[in-house]
């Protein structure tokens, strides 16, 4: 601790101010189905998932020693470069935390941290097998494991409990998703928090106050168990409800498939030392729950918009993080260029939020018809479709009643004729 400098402390509470973000940014994660479910309430919830969080903190440093022995080279790394690495991070995750779309905190770190040593050392700071083999393969192979698991999951759950009462097996899965939430919170807090640990540590070696290749210290660990828990606290509201009713409509026994199917992906990984985006696992198997019920859908416009922020994570934090980089190449005047721009970028994205609040009061409300409006294919079949005939009943979409309610408005005397199911 006594080599600490003001540059390297700067950048270990930049990065416990990351650590806090991927809190309430992720809390999603692990909570957003047992909250629209109903299974818990939105405050009960959030501060179980918090503890659990804490909890799972200590329980590996795997992830922690991928990011800061393998991901990029400890040598000429200097504490700016680490600086620059955590603004592309929390800008990222900030921009995504105010449309309420799910990305992913990992990349975001992992992102900033190779664009910030690419521009500092050239490609050779960064160890391009260590990035194929433990960060973008898992990023593809996680939704993807974790939503097939989860839709097989869910059907069999169905099969199985068909011949239980509703109401029995409604109760009997809401107390399994309590259960499941808090594995997946304790998995969160294992993978999660380790990256920070892994950054700070990389820190601490290239401001000279570890020796290479050192293990992550024990107030290393604390410090970040307890921001990503206090983050977690607070509540990721936005994106809660994305995930919660956003992506799919759930029942209890969905919830629980996607979060039991999430937790072991999250935890296999962790054991393996894969820097795996818990985001990525979560919303996989979210939509795999969706699908695994009859008649259950999956929305895709808001899934497309999701699986286009997490194409953009990687490469939009690295060009932040580039960029701050060569601003600090201007010495002490460059670095505090950048810390005033990202205490300023902070502030302006949570005033622009405070214009529509979502917090744990409104956070299982409906969205209104103007937050997504209807599709080409979805608006088309509205227009054309034709009206059932007496006795029949036609399956409708909440896109399709979106297309259907202005049209009844406009003209109340014509009914609008119901769109098909697409």
């Amino acid at each position: 601790m006594e080599h600490i400098t003001l540059l390297l402390g700067i950048v270990i509470i930049t990065a416990l101010v990351f650590d806090f973000t991927n809190g309430f940014h992720d809390t999603a994660n692990a909570m957003a189905t047992t909250i629209s479910t109903g299974a818990l309430k939105p405050k009960t919830a959030v501060a179980m998932s918090a503890v659990l969080n804490l909890v799972g903190a200590f329980m590996s440093v795997e992830v922690a020693k991928t990011i800061s022995k393998g991901l990029v080279n400890e040598e000429g790394i200097q504490p700016e470069v680490i600086f620059a690495a955590l603004v592309g991070a929390i800008l990222w995750n900030l921009v995504t935390w105010l449309v309420g779309l799910p990305s992913s905190s990992s990349h975001a770190l992992m992102g900033g941290l190779i664009g910030a040593a690419v521009a500092s050392a050239g490609m050779g700071a960064v160890n391009g097998s260590v990035v194929v083999t433990k960060v973008l393969i898992p990023a593809i192979a996680a939704p993807i494991v974790a939503g097939v698991a989860s839709m097989l999951a869910a059907k069999i759950t169905y099969k199985v409990g068909g011949n239980i009462g509703k109401k029995t097996s409604a109760k009997g899965y809401k107390a399994g998703q309590i259960a499941s939430a808090g594995l997946v919170s304790l998995a969160h807090g294992t993978n999660d928090a380790q990256k920070t640990m892994g950054i700070i540590t990389l820190a601490l070696v290239a401001g000279g106050a570890l020796a290479p290749g050192s293990n992550p210290p024990v107030w290393v660990i604390v410090s970040a168990g307890m921001a990503i828990a206090m983050g977690t606290y607070l509540g990721g509201w936005r994106i809660i409800r994305t995930m919660g009713s956003g992506l799919t409509d759930l029942q209890p026994q969905q919830g629980f498939a996607a979060q039991t199917s999430a937790a072991s992906v999250i935890l296999a990984s962790s054991h393996l030392g894969f820097s795996l985006s818990t985001t990525h696992a979560c919303s996989g198997a979210v939509m795999g729950a969706g699908l695994g019920r009859k008649g259950g859908v999956v929305r895709w416009s808001t899934a497309t918009r999701m699986f286009i922020a997490w194409g953009l994570t990687l490469p939009a934090a690295a060009l932040v993080a580039s960029g701050a980089e060569l601003v600090m190449r201007t010495g002490d005047i460059g670095v505090a260029a950048v810390a005033v721009f990202l205490v300023a970028s902070c502030v302006a994205i949570w005033l622009i939020s405070r214009r529509q609040v979502v917090d744990h009061t409104n956070v299982n409300e409906a969205t209104t018809s103007g937050d997504e409006q209807p599709g080409v294919v979805t608006t088309a079949i509205a227009a054309v479709a034709v009206p059932p005939t007496a006795g029949t009943t036609a399956a409708v979409t909440d896109e399709d009643l979106k297309a259907t309610i202005p049209a009844a408005t406009a003209n109340p005397a014509t009914p609008a004729a119901p769109a098909a199911a697409v």
